[in-house]
Formats: C-alpha cells, sequence, structure tokens
C-alpha cells in the first residue's frame, strides 16, 4: 500500500463523514419542518443569505405564495419564524456546496500531482455522478412540496433522498477501505459473507420504511411499546397500504427492527468463530454493538414521539437524530464487514 492510496483514501474518509454530517442536516431539516423555505434552486447565487429586510421578506413572501405548509399549518409565522426555518435549510444546501469544494480542489490537485491511477478513475468519476444526481433528487423532493396540497415533501421523494445518500456514503466508503485495507487483513469466507449480504438488503428495506416513517411522521401514530396502540398486529393491516398508511409502515418498521437483530445475533455467533484477521478480530463485535443501540433508540423515539416540537427541537428530535445517526453507522460498519470477507473461488 503506497502513500498516495492512504492519502486519497482519508480523503475520501472525510468526504464520509462530511455526508453523513449532510444526512443529519436533512434530519434537522424534516424535524423542523425547514425542507419548503427555501421555494427556488440556485446552486450557486443561493450560497449567498438574504442580506437585508427586503431581502428576507421577499422570500418569505415566496413561501406564502408557494407553499400549502404555510397557508394550512405555519399561517401565523411572522419573519422571525421564516428565518428560523430558513437557516436549516440554507445550512443544509450550504453544506452541500461545502462537499463540492471539499471533493473538487484536492480531486484538481491529485491530478497534477499525478497522484490518481487509472483504476481510480471510474470511480471518481462515479463519485461525481452520484453526488450530481443526489442534488437533482433533492430538489425533486422539495418540489413535491410546493404546492396547496401537501404540508411537507412527499415520504417517497423523501425516502428516494435518502436512499441515494446513503448509496453514495456507502460508494465512497467502499471506496476509501478499498485503498486503506491491507490484502493481508481479508477473510475468505463465502458463508460469512452471504449471510452481511442478507443483512444488508434486510437494512435496505428497513432504512426505506424509516424514511417512510419520517416523512409521515408515523412515530406520533403509535407512541406506544412493545404494542402498538394496544395491539401487537394492527387490525386492518391487510387492508391497508404498505408504503402510505402510517400505522402499516410503523408496523413494519418494528418488524424488520426484531428481524434485523435476529440476523445480527446469529451473524455474530458465526463471525465469533474465524480468528484469521486480527482486524477483524478487533471490531466484529461493532455491528451487533449498534444494532442494539438502533433498536433501543427506535423505542425511545416512538415513546417520546407525544412530545413532538413544532418547528423547533426537544426530546423526540434529538433522540430521531441519534437514531438517523446509528443506522449509517451501522449500514457502514456492515459496509466494512462486506469488504473484508472474500469469496472462496471455486
Amino acid at each position: 500500500m503506497n502513500n498516495n492510496n492512504k492519502i486519497i483514501g482519508r480523503w475520501l474518509l472525510l468526504g464520509v463523514a462530511m455526508l453523513v454530517v449532510q444526512v443529519l442536516l436533512g434530519g434537522i431539516t424534516r424535524l423542523t419542518g425547514s425542507g419548503l423555505s427555501i421555494t427556488e434552486w440556485k446552486p450557486l447565487l443561493g450560497a449567498i443569505p438574504p442580506m437585508n429586510n427586503v431581502e428576507w421578506n421577499q422570500l418569505f413572501q415566496l413561501y406564502q405564495e408557494k407553499t400549502g405548509q404555510f397557508k394550512y399549518l405555519n399561517n401565523d409565522f411572522t419573519l422571525s419564524n421564516f428565518k428560523f426555518i430558513f437557516f436549516w435549510e440554507w445550512m443544509h444546501r450550504e453544506w452541500a456546496r461545502l462537499i463540492s469544494i471539499v471533493f473538487l480542489i484536492p480531486f484538481i490537485y491529485f491530478i497534477y500531482k499525478k497522484m490518481i491511477t487509472k483504476e481510480m478513475i471510474p470511480k471518481l468519476i462515479g463519485l461525481f455522478v452520484l453526488g450530481a444526481a443526489q442534488g437533482l433528487i433533492g430538489w425533486i423532493m422539495v418540489a413535491s412540496g410546493l404546492n396547496d396540497k401537501n404540508l411537507y415533501v412527499t415520504h417517497i421523494t423523501l425516502a428516494t433522498h435518502f436512499i441515494s445518500a446513503m448509496v453514495l456514503i456507502c460508494f465512497t466508503y467502499w471506496f476509501a477501505i478499498s485503498l486503506l485495507i491491507s490484502q493481508k487483513e481479508e477473510i475468505k469466507n463465502s458463508t460469512l459473507k452471504k449471510w452481511t449480504l442478507r443483512i444488508l438488503i434486510v437494512l435496505f428495506f428497513q432504512l426505506m420504511y424509516g424514511a417512510f416513517m419520517a416523512g409521515l411522521k408515523a412515530a406520533t401514530v403509535a407512541p406506544t411499546w412493545p404494542s402498538i396502540n394496544g395491539d401487537y398486529f394492527p387490525s386492518a393491516i391487510s387492508s391497508q397500504s404498505w408504503i402510505n398508511h402510517p400505522i402499516n409502515i410503523h408496523f413494519f418498521h418494528r418488524m424488520i427492527a426484531y428481524l434485523l437483530i435476529l440476523l445480527v445475533v446469529i451473524w455474530y455467533v458465526k463471525a465469533s468463530k474465524l480468528k484469521d484477521s486480527a482486524l477483524f478480530n478487533k471490531y466484529k463485535w461493532v455491528p451487533l454493538g449498534f444494532v442494539i443501540m438502533q433498536v433501543l433508540l427506535g423505542i425511545f423515539t416512538v415513546l417520546a414521539s407525544t412530545h413532538l416540537t413544532r418547528n423547533g427541537f426537544g426530546m423526540f428530535e434529538y433522540l430521531a437524530q441519534a437514531h438517523q445517526l446509528i443506522a449509517m453507522f451501522l449500514v457502514l460498519s456492515f459496509i466494512w464487514v462486506m469488504y473484508i470477507l472474500k469469496k472462496i473461488k471455486a
């Protein structure tokens, strides 16, 4: 492993960390109801916030005219209230611009110094395409709420935005660790690799339903545990939509969580038998720790959902953010495992 690979790998890990922060900023934007406060997409000019009261009032007027959120939910808003929600959406977009700079400037430097190999070029192009697509999906999501019908962006576009962000994060992380982990730390075990892949597939659906939960504020429809408002199986589960009805989404999100913890426990038992890699042996407990934390945070978040704060931040919002953060760490821990494990060639 050469020094150039280490430098580029660490640069990519910085990108992963910044992308995780970006997702958390997106979570704050959602929890504070800020996502529709900026009604125009200005990738360059939008970097400059309003500089005087005239500009502030112009943007506030656009929010009043273009969103049902203001007309039916926030019609008591003052300019001060608007500034609060504007800040979080602006910060979310501003952080995305900063990520672009952190990607572009070192990328140009690495090319100038001839530190990038031919094998890296397709992956770096992939990063650029995924990043640009993420920005476009973000605007499509915002546009879905700029009407007189929706009070928030739709949960489908929110889920698409979140899943695409996770694809970008995982791709960047895989690229980074491929430059930082030596071949001697890899393990050949097809069985455990298949188990890891199964868990990642289940995690995909769990993340999707988690985004549905967030978009529909489905935690608030059943702020109880272990039952769902006194029932363990919603009575109308078969007649309600699996992707649109809050109770069904809440139910499936819980069931997938229970399935995940079972699968990860089985995975850990199997992983405990492997002693081939000192690196793997040192960190193989991490996914189990994250999944336990994630389930506990999910329970506490649901129980705290009765204290939902309108356009602010309280216990529910802090727990929801922690829940989202650990979800990302859990996914990345299994991406790391997936890279370490190699199939045995037939």
